[in-house]
């Protein structure tokens, strides 16, 4: 997800920086990724306080929910949002991403759905360039396909949340 962002971000001329991070807890952790797009230069890779995050997990939204600025999103990979985790100076956006994907066709482009509420929430990046990552970095026709549907899917499901709210 983050490097499709960050792909995308490059072809529409922002500035960017992509700091993946997996180390050991890739199997079973928190892993996470910073991303961030600017018209302007990077100072750091790193965000402290990030507008959006993405939280594919609890064990992730527990750990980086209140570094999220205030006025900012939180994306939750989860049917309802933890209570406890709950804050007046953000937006939340939950839903069962990883079942929405399965029902596409395959549980593992839930980040794809995800990503596409994040670029429903930002608007920052024109759908070309989104296109133009997708199509550099996906080689497989069929995940592309996959991965086309599940963006469009996300983008559709912030819309439909949105208006419910």
């Amino acid at each position: 997800m983050g490097e499709v962002l960050a792909q995308a971000g490059l072809d529409a001329g922002l500035e960017v920086s992509w700091l993946p991070s997996y180390g050991p807890e890739m199997r079973s952790g928190t892993s996470n990724c910073h991303v961030r797009l600017s018209n302007q230069t990077i100072d750091s890779p790193l965000v402290s306080s990030p507008g959006i995050l993405v939280a594919m997990n609890e064990p992730s939204l527990r750990k980086f929910d209140k570094s999220v600025r205030p006025g900012g999103w939180i994306i939750y990979n989860g049917e309802t949002f933890p209570a406890d985790c709950m804050r007046d100076d953000v937006r939340v956006l939950a839903a069962p991403f990883t079942h929405i994907a399965d029902e596409l066709g395959d549980p593992r482009a839930c980040n794809m759905v995800m990503l596409g509420a994040l670029l429903e929430i930002a608007k920052q990046l024109p759908q070309a360039s989104i296109d133009e990552a997708l199509r550099l970095l996906v080689k497989n026709t069929r995940w592309f396909a996959l991965d086309e549907r599940a963006l469009a899917r996300g983008r559709e499901l912030f819309r439909e949340l949105c208006q419910e709210a």
